[in-house]
């Protein structure tokens, strides 16, 4: 499947910006069933910005606003390849195996969440229905809601509420993976969702490394492994880290902030 995205986040301050850096994270990787056609990113000072991989294997592209300014957009337009391999995304570069261990003030496990993760104790041969059956508990257990929860708030939290949205499923399945002694990661993308839904600002997912088949992805909130209606942008050890945008600003006070996505197959392009 061919997918176009268009994605425009735009910022607006009551008092100008007088100095702003940012660290964009906004180009996809080229990855078992995932190929990059084209790919641009708009933004004041692109063209002299500075590049380089982080520990994670993600392009950061870092820009700097000097100039004062009440509006700023970053804009990003592609069209990327996929393929539906259910999830399975085997083995990619990035950091040893055992940083994806490593708890996160994001993903704490507590007893209820070992718990969880106890469901993912299997064999190898058994790993992948451990990982949906942990899948499902916590989509039984967290309603995707809107507006309960913060863009970083822990997985205890989102538990303990039993509503959250993406990031939030994507964080409790991680710390309930690592609880049970598997690598897991915080996935952020794109997702080509039905034809009367709008798109999300990002989707959020997890993946985590079994044994017999490397990186696999579950997205909680849909109950299903990723297929070739994704798009894998960033990786980290929770939300933070794989973060599309981060910044540090000096001015720029009453900050309003406006995303708008657009998913959609090539062929749906062309009748636009």
């Amino acid at each position: 499947m061919r997918l176009n995205v268009k994605h425009v986040t735009r910022y607006r301050y009551d008092h100008p910006l007088a100095h702003m850096v940012q660290q964009l994270r906004l180009t996809p990787p080229a990855s078992p069933g995932q190929k990059i056609l084209s790919w641009r990113i708009d933004v004041p000072g692109y063209e002299t910005s500075a590049h380089y991989t982080d520990a994670f294997g993600n392009r950061v592209d870092v820009i700097s606003h000097r100039d004062p300014a009440s509006e700023l957009a970053v804009s990003v337009e592609g069209l990327v390849e996929t393929q539906d391999r259910s999830g399975v995304v085997g083995a990619t570069p990035g950091p040893p195996d055992v940083v994806f261990l490593r708890f996160t003030p994001l993903t704490k496990a507590n007893p209820a969440i070992r718990r969880l993760g106890a469901l993912a104790e299997r064999s190898d041969d058994e790993a992948v229905s451990g990982f949906h059956d942990l899948m499902h508990a916590i989509r039984d257990k967290v309603a995707y809601r809107t507006g309960v929860t913060e863009v970083h708030t822990p997985a205890i939290d989102a538990l303990n509420a039993g509503e959250g949205v993406c990031q939030d499923h994507a964080h409790i399945f991680i710390a309930a993976a690592r609880s049970a002694g598997f690598p897991a990661r915080y996935v952020s993308g794109y997702m080509l969702l039905e034809d009367a839904q709008d798109s999300e600002a990002h989707h959020a997912w997890a993946e985590v490394l079994l044994p017999t088949l490397g990186w696999v992805g579950f997205d909680v909130s849909n109950g299903i492994c990723p297929t070739d209606r994704y798009i894998r942008l960033t990786t980290g050890l929770d939300s933070r880290s794989a973060a599309p945008i981060r910044g540090i600003r000096i001015g720029g006070s009453g900050e309003n902030m406006n995303v708008e996505v657009a998913v959609f197959r090539e062929s749906q392009q062309s009748q636009q």
